[in-house]
């Protein structure tokens, strides 16, 4: 277990301390933890207890994030850790990120910043992405890679339920290039009943924040679940505010749940709910919208708002670049929001 002082917080009478790293800001008496229990008060200082300490790592397609829109066919060096500062009842990850996985800090393998860079280079990704639980926890560590990531010309990738504190997001914002954040429903009672978090809309804000003052590329995924944030309502009020916040040229990845974890009573959401949804993000103006977790979908190529020939083609996680100029369409010249080196994309096979 390797432990860094955390550098988001204020020391308060008795001991006590307030972590500034999310939106719990988390008041903490000595010897007690925070709620993602990675940060703990030791005799009046507060400490990140999973620095570098790494449950998850992997190469992986940047499709797989899932970012459509952010260097297509690139490979991103994939890390993830224990604990998260949500509870959500269907997480697919909950092995490592429920609060009983704390169990195992300190089992697995040390990656230091400049370990993780070096293995992000022989694996050939162009990128480094912090994933599978919440960055936010070991928000040290992130920092840390980011600054040499950036020195080593690697992109950096925030895969987030989007609770940083905006403290912490303009911390980090100089050296974070993507920004993919899910959105889960858009009510008060859905984050409560889901994630057990009282007040959401703090992601909102971040994440307009993200996009707006360190010109971070966004995309927003939803996982849909039967009976909790299937109903219009909410789908409409997700499409409408990527639409109004983020613009309408932002992808929205509307994703089929399985059952897991503590919500296993649940169905499989069906396909003509994702339908539906999709249909609600088009009709609210967004021009991409993905369906996932359905192979095979003729929704997961990017075809062009404008001229209607397919620009990205993917297939699983297989994709082909077909018609990018830059972020254009190459047969039209519509802007359709891409980022990359020289805007060209490349191929995974």
């Amino acid at each position: 277990m390797a432990m860094r002082e955390a550098m988001l917080y204020e020391k308060l009478s008795d001991s006590r301390v307030k972590c500034h790293t999310c939106q719990w800001q988390c008041r903490i008496s000595p010897d007690k933890l925070g709620v993602c229990r990675m940060y703990q008060n030791q005799d009046g200082i507060l400490y990140n207890l999973n620095y570098a300490d790494v449950s998850s790592i992997a190469a992986d397609p940047v499709e797989k994030k899932p970012l459509f829109h952010f260097f297509p066919g690139s490979l991103a060096f994939s890390l993830g850790t224990w604990g998260c500062n949500f509870h959500c009842r269907h997480c697919q990850n909950w092995q490592i990120s429920s609060p009983e996985a704390s169990a195992f800090l300190g089992t697995c393998q040390s990656i230091p910043p400049p370990t993780a860079i070096e293995l992000a280079k022989h694996y050939q990704c162009e990128g480094i992405a912090w994933t599978y639980n919440e960055p936010s926890i070991w928000f040290e560590y992130t920092l840390d890679s980011a600054k040499l990531a950036k020195e080593n010309n690697l992109y950096t990738v925030y895969v987030t339920n989007g609770y940083l504190s905006p403290e912490a997001l303009d911390t980090i914002g100089p050296y974070l290039d993507a920004w993919r954040v899910d959105i889960k429903g858009f009510s008060d009672s859905l984050y409560r009943e889901l994630a057990l978090v009282p007040r959401w809309q703090g992601i909102l804000e971040v994440t307009r924040r993200a996009k707006e003052k360190w010109g971070m590329h966004v995309e927003v995924i939803t996982n849909i679940i039967p009976t909790m944030n299937d109903d219009n309502e909410q789908l409409e009020g997700i499409a409408g505010w990527i639409r109004d916040e983020l613009g309408e040229l932002t992808p929205w990845h509307i994703t089929r749940f399985y059952p897991n974890y503590q919500i296993g009573h649940l169905p499989p959401t069906p396909i003509k709910t994702l339908e539906r949804a999709y249909d609600i993000g088009q009709q609210a103006g967004l021009k991409f919208v993905y369906i996932g977790n359905v192979p095979g979908h003729n929704s997961e190529s990017t075809v062009c708002y404008s001229c209607g020939n397919t620009v990205v083609q993917r297939v699983g996680y297989r994709t082909t670049i077909k018609g990018l100029d830059g972020s254009k369409c190459k047969f039209c010249g519509a802007e359709l929001y891409f980022r990359a080196p020289d805007g060209k994309g490349g191929q995974n096979d």
